[in-house]
């Protein structure tokens, strides 16, 4: 266990009074310390504790409370049902802590907590059962923050900004540990609006895909953003024709980067190198990765290296499951990899390779080649079952004035043939997780 502080900027630095701002509400690291300190004295002694994660300088107080006390944090999403909610406090023992951002008091942060104590259990869903709890190590935080740092040259001097929701890692880890870590100026947004965005003054900006397209479709907001350093996209594929209209925009071509609750960001185009439409650019270092099973040239992306979990909570066999004999995480991501080594990630295994009379089609491929039709704003593909093909290729789209052949031949001519969907259906919007990850279990039957 490492006995460096995580949140170095936090320690022995100069303090910026303005060091973050969060939906409109500002502090300095001073403030912080204050504020953590006092939620640090009240959660000491537990076994873990929950915060309800909404945007906020109390969420931010909260989780630095608990790394500073060495208690593992268990961020609640503010929507959750209560049925979800229940099954988190029940399933992490956490209790739930409210939290004075008033309160003061001095504590020092603790590095030698146990090795088996997360500093955070971050809860995600899978394809069944309920939420596993997956328990974070700060050594693996750590880890991960320097190696972003490195690869996009983030430093003290950069401002932050994003909305993203603080119960997962993009918003949570990256974007409010990472800038406590660096020292650089945090501006949470609290709605992540183009306009919000515009008005920010940022260098370095994060954003999921759904961000960022309503950015492009805001002009005057994407033009506004030509000043920042670094767009960053995350936590699900960027399409390509969002990629391209930011770039034309913004003048900055958009850095693209791949990682999972359990591991963390662990592939990533840098700062200074190339980024192209689809492209999550070359393994951090530490982490070594490789394609498994590959047939066509993409296969199931397996991965090692210091930012993994230490596990699903209380999940043994789940664990064990997600490891290869050999000890490679298991992302169930379908990836591939070219000779520069930049990696494309085609999707999920369970989803989005769909195995066509013969083919091996990835579903990214498919809705990027539909979303670059004009009248199409969103696309999901997927495989059904056929008794001839095995799976055909069914496209759900939102667009409007145009024909389910038209989308069809639209394709055919830029894809091969055998990619072309062989059923569109047309929705009024997608459904979409918290992070904008459109929910493919949740489309309905054609």
């Amino acid at each position: 266990m490492s006995t460096v502080p995580l949140l170095t900027a936090l320690h022995g630095g100069p303090d910026r009074p303005d060091a973050l701002r969060v939906d409109g509400k500002a502090c300095g690291y001073e403030e912080l310390l204050g504020a953590a300190g006092a939620v640090a004295r009240r959660v000491a002694g537990m076994p873990a504790f929950a915060v309800e994660a909404d945007a906020s300088l109390e969420t931010v107080a909260a989780v630095v409370g608990g790394l500073l006390a060495g208690v593992p944090v268990v961020p609640l999403a503010p929507d959750a049902g209560a049925d979800e909610r229940a099954h988190v406090l029940r399933d992490s023992g956490a209790e739930l802590v409210a939290v004075d951002f008033a309160e003061r008091a001095d504590v020092a942060e603790r590095t030698d907590q146990a090795p088996e104590r997360p500093a955070l259990v971050l809860y995600t869903s899978g394809t069944t059962g309920p939420p596993k709890g997956v328990m974070v190590s700060r050594d693996a935080i750590a880890a991960d923050l320097d190696a972003l740092a490195q690869a996009w040259q983030w430093t003290a001097d950069d401002t932050l900004v994003h909305g993203l929701p603080l119960f997962h890692v993009h918003g949570l880890v990256l974007g409010v540990l990472g800038a406590l870590r660096v020292g650089s100026r945090l501006v949470h947004t609290g709605r992540p609006t183009p306009a919000a965005y515009a008005a920010a003054g940022g260098s370095l900006y994060f954003g999921v895909p759904t961000v960022w397209h309503r950015v492009a479709r805001d002009e005057a907001a994407a033009r506004a953003l030509s000043g920042a350093r670094l767009l960053v996209s995350g936590s699900a594929p960027l399409p390509a024709p969002v990629f391209t209209a930011l770039a034309g925009l913004t003048g900055h071509e958009p850095v693209e980067r791949y990682g999972m609750t359990e591991t963390l960001i662990t592939v990533s185009a840098r700062a200074d190198g190339p980024r192209r439409p689809g492209a999550v650019g070359t393994p951090l270092p530490g982490i070594a990765t490789r394609i498994a099973e590959s047939a066509d040239g993409i296969g199931e992306l397996q991965l090692t290296g210091p930012t993994l979990f230490d596990g699903y909570l209380g999940r043994p066999e789940a664990t064990a499951a997600s490891y290869t004999e050999d000890g490679w995480f298991r992302t169930g991501d379908i990836a591939s990899v070219e000779e520069d080594g930049t990696h494309r990630i085609v999707g999920r295994a369970s989803t989005d390779l769909i195995k066509s009379g013969g083919y091996r089609v990835g579903a990214g491929e498919v809705e990027n080649a539909l979303l670059a039709h004009p009248a199409v704003r969103e696309a999901a593909v997927v495989g059904a079952p056929h008794t001839d093909l095995g799976q055909e290729i069914v496209a759900y789209v939102v667009a409007d004035g145009v024909s389910a052949t038209e989308l069809t031949d639209f394709v055919s001519a830029r894809l091969s043939v055998h990619k072309r969907p062989r059923r569109v259906r047309f929705l009024a919007e997608l459904p979409r997780n918290a992070m904008g990850k459109p929910q493919k279990r949740l489309l309905p039957p054609m």
